[in-house]
């Protein structure tokens, strides 16, 4: 009986200890996008890119040997729970590398908590820049990669005169918009010719800032409208354009949060002919995107959308794979000093460059609203490097970060000193 119990154990010990051998045989890929709550809509499709992409590399035979293992999270468009969910993937499940946030105050939320325990984090969305960390990798577009840009096309080719600046009330439309109107004013356009408004998540009632946008243009001036909002706020914003007559050849309105994954599914006849500014579109004309769209429609059903955090997504995802098999190791240290430098195709058909300041050059695209929910791409850029600091406001045109040479995110160039970040958590 002793010889029987003793033979059980061993086997249920050698059993219990196959699986920790094989986890410690993977590669773990964290996941670190809200599955529920507001911003579900548009995270779960960043997951369901991640998952994808994961799958590609394991049938190309993983990494270093090894097969990577997705490890998914839901922090459930909680800011605060963003940063419980990162310690939990860092100290809990040990993985090597997260690929999440989409809004700038998750992101936040994660730095410090990445930064103490020395994590690795590929952020996939636009962002406000005015942040460069050594854990971090923006491959989202930075202001100079899509809200400049954007203004740029307004003045040079719409002929816009006055700017109603219209956002979220959040740390991305206030930033940004901080930026815009230093940016505005600089190329001459007066004070009160920009009209700035920001609003909650989900606002509705849109008529009272609509007549204020309207108003603006009472003098014959040219109105254009750059838009910072999120979510389906958005929905009830373009209702009311409509229903108080203004289309888009009237007042043009470019928005930096709207793309095909929010407007799948809409009623997007109250949308055509406004703009968004991204760095790549579904209907980008490229081979190498007609392949991705097949492979992600034969994955996930015809009825699914590409759109450019998915691109932002993939182009962390590969650099990053590249950068591990040329360290040899997942490490973070040794990942993060091979992948500066380092191309990979972006799906527009140009080259994705990751930059000593962590940031990509990217294409800046113009897109115009299409009947079907998707955009004709009616201006693209050759690759613009993206910038950390910007050049429009004073504290930051003194900013510069290099991780390769100075191993310094926020470097003061008059002082020749490192100064370190303090962030608004």
């Amino acid at each position: 009986m002793t010889l029987l119990k003793q033979t059980l154990l061993g086997a249920a010990v050698a059993t219990a200890a196959v699986p920790a051998l094989a986890q410690d045989d993977t590669i773990k890929v964290g996941v670190l996008h809200s599955l529920s709550g507001t911003m579900a809509i548009s995270e779960t499709t960043l997951k369901d890119t991640v998952l994808m992409m994961i799958d590609e590399q394991n049938a190309k035979g993983g990494l270093l040997g090894k097969q990577l293992e997705a490890v998914v999270v839901d922090p459930a468009s909680d800011w605060p729970l963003f940063a419980e969910k990162a310690r939990e993937l860092l100290t809990v499940q040990e993985v090597d590398v997260m690929f999440g946030c989409w809004t700038s105050v998750s992101r936040k939320s994660v730095l410090p908590v990445i930064e103490e325990l020395n994590g690795l984090l590929f952020y996939p969305v636009q962002y406000e820049g005015e942040e460069s960390s050594k854990n971090v990798f923006y491959t989202g577009a930075a202001p100079n990669q899509q809200a400049i840009p954007a203004t740029d096309y307004f003045l040079d080719e719409l002929g816009v005169e006055k700017f109603a600046l219209l956002g979220t009330d959040y740390v991305y439309p206030r930033t940004t918009n901080n930026i815009l109107e230093a940016y505005l004013k600089d190329k001459g356009i007066a004070e009160e010719d920009i009209f700035v408004n920001y609003t909650p998540f989900g606002h509705s009632d849109w008529s009272k800032i609509v007549a204020d946008v309207v108003a603006l243009g009472a003098d014959g001036k040219q109105v254009g409208v750059i838009s910072t909002i999120n979510g389906d706020a958005n929905i009830g914003f373009y209702k009311e354009l409509a229903a108080a007559g203004v289309s888009a050849d009237d007042i043009p309105v470019v928005a930096f949060s709207v793309g095909e994954e929010e407007l799948s599914g809409l009623d997007t006849t109250n949308l055509v002919g406004h703009l968004a500014a991204w760095n790549y579109f579904q209907s980008a004309d490229s081979d190498v995107n007609d392949e991705f769209v097949a492979a992600w429609k034969e994955r996930m059903g015809d009825e699914r959308v590409t759109n450019d955090p998915m691109e932002a997504t993939v182009i962390g995802f590969n650099l990053w794979a590249q950068a591990v098999e040329e360290a040899g190791t997942t490490e973070v240290d040794a990942v993060s000093d091979a992948i500066i430098g380092m191309e990979t195709p972006n799906l527009t058909g140009g080259t994705a460059t990751m930059l000593p300041n962590h940031h990509l050059a990217k294409p800046v695209l113009i897109g115009e609203i299409t009947e079907d929910g998707q955009f004709d791409i009616i201006s693209q850029t050759e690759e613009v490097p993206g910038d950390a600091w910007t050049d429009f406001l004073p504290e930051s045109a003194v900013l510069k970060s290099d991780w390769k040479e100075l191993g310094c995110g926020m470097y003061n160039t008059e002082t020749e000193s490192c100064v370190q970040l303090k962030s608004n958590y």
